[in-house]
């Protein structure tokens, strides 16, 4: 079966023509062009704001033309990671996709649905000639993947809808009224290199094949973090023989937890038998922790090229226990909703190279004041060690309301497409939701959309069954809004 096969036709065709468009965060000139010209296409109002965000407004359908207006949003921009063996440019190929049974999935690279479906099945809502809506207005916001950009400088002045549907969840049977915040932490400070120590040898440590995935809705999996499981590595290795390090490269995009770790260390030649034995003994305990999560993990040892510089060696140490220090993964679980992770951080990216070190975390919590804290100690434990510290791409969470009229109708209608009782709750990822509230305080929101999996690692699939009957529900739901 190929793309062109699946149902419906005209939604796949859509994410089709999206995919074909480089649209990495920060670089979304091409895809904002690219939905400029279909909204002029199709005869609609299009509007460019001013920071990028692109709005379609299509007027309600005959009979319609009494109920409320409806907002779909939707992000434009997708995570751009591949693995380190595909051969692949982001920057002019599009997105090469397959269909693998009952999953669409991409080639050694990030697929894209994440939010490219619900991009599309705008798009479709807006080329329809023979669907039922009230009057439409599509926000296609960007830079959502790397600090909510878009949704932040929005100009309000374009919208008149008081229902926001966000097409950005990732579980069908998830209907999402809250989200979590988030905060950026940055550090960097710079070193002192020194001269290899004569008579030293170099190897290459690489930890690679991890899972990863998105680290708001993944972060509870018990899945490796790569810079955690390398700092680890180092640490013993430096307690039983004199390693060095030269240079250290790990993790990639802020919000993914990272996948893969490379460094470069130095020792003297003698101690190379007892560096290969308890290399061999860490790396059989790493497997054994990680067997049931992360099948696919790789830690090899390779002897390379001796470089000419080194991390001082002091330095080195405080490195190596600021990042043991650092707390990673699920800080605090909520009290109050079952099952949800309230706060958390990740330490998305570690370089140390040519006199500087450098890292990038992102702290999440759906609570402010957990969300301060755990920012506080990721900073603290930097801070100790001299480093500068900038906090910044700071954004509110989205309070839940149960008593939400929107909620209230897809509850009603949700039976008539699925089988199962969808989960009514919170997100542990950072939706647009909770910035939008700031600018329309009375605007009735919530959030769905297809089967997701692998979010932000190439692992990313979407289910194809999954996507037909999230879109059969919008539809419903657009047949249904209630009279102004």
């Amino acid at each position: 079966m190929e793309l062109k096969d699946l149902s419906p036709a005209i939604l796949w065709e859509n994410f089709a023509s999206l995919n074909a468009v480089p649209r990495a965060s920060k670089k979304e000139e091409r895809v904002i062009e690219f939905i400029l010209n279909y909204g002029k296409s199709l005869g609609l109002e299009t509007i460019k704001d001013s920071i990028g965000n692109v709005v379609i407004k299509k007027p309600a359908t005959t009979g319609m033309e009494n109920r409320q207006t409806v907002v779909l949003q939707s992000h434009l921009d997708m995570v751009h990671q591949k693995n380190s063996d595909t051969v692949f440019d982001f920057e002019t190929q599009g997105i090469d996709m397959y269909v693998d049974g009952e999953w669409v999935k991409a080639k050694g690279t990030t697929l894209g649905a994440d939010n490219g479906i619900g991009v599309a099945a705008i798009m479709s809502v807006l080329a329809s000639k023979d669907i039922q809506h009230p009057a439409i207005e599509a926000m296609f916001t960007i830079d959502e993947e790397t600090g909510m950009t878009g949704a932040k400088q929005l100009d309000p002045a374009n919208f008149s809808g008081k229902i926001l549907l966000n097409l950005d969840t990732e579980e069908e049977d998830e209907l999402t009224i809250g989200c979590a915040g988030g905060l950026d932490t940055n550090t960097k400070a710079q070193y002192k290199e020194v001269p290899v120590e004569k008579g030293s040898i170099a190897f290459q440590i690489k930890i690679k094949g991890l899972m990863g995935g998105h680290s708001g809705m993944d972060i509870h999996r018990g899945r490796a973090n790569a810079n955690k499981l390398m700092n680890r590595l180092l640490y013993k290795a430096k307690q039983s023989v004199n390693i060095q390090l030269s240079s250290l490269d790990g993790g990639s995009l802020r919000n993914a937890i990272p996948r893969e770790s490379i460094a470069t260390i130095t020792f003297q030649e003698v101690e190379k038998e007892a560096f290969l034995k308890f290399f061999e003994k860490l790396t059989a305990i790493l497997k054994e922790e990680y067997k049931t999560v992360e099948k696919g993990l790789i830690v090899e040892a390779v002897e390379v090229e001796t470089p000419s510089f080194m991390v001082e060696p002091a330095y080195f140490w405080q490195i190596l226990r600021a990042i043991y220090t650092v707390p990673n993964g699920v800080f605090r679980m909520s009290p109050d909703i079952e099952n949800l992770v309230e706060a958390s951080t990740n330490l998305a990216k570690v370089s140390i190279k040519e006199g500087t070190f450098i890292t990038q975390s992102l702290q999440r919590s759906s609570v402010e004041s957990t969300k301060e804290d755990v920012a506080t100690a990721v900073k603290s434990a930097f801070e100790n060690i001299g480093c500068e510290i900038v906090q910044n791409g700071d954004y509110p969470g989205w309070k839940p309301d149960a008593d939400s009229a929107i909620l209230k109708l897809m509850l009603k209608l949700y039976p008539d497409h699925f089988e199962h009782t969808p989960h009514v709750g919170a997100c542990h990822a950072g939706l647009e939701c909770g910035i939008l509230g700031s600018y329309f305080p009375d605007m009735d929101m919530i959030s769905f959309g297809p089967t997701i999996r692998g979010a932000h690692s190439p692992d990313e699939r979407v289910n194809i069954s999954s996507v037909d009957k999230f879109y059969n529900y919008l539809l419903h739901i657009l047949r249904e809004i209630p009279v102004k």
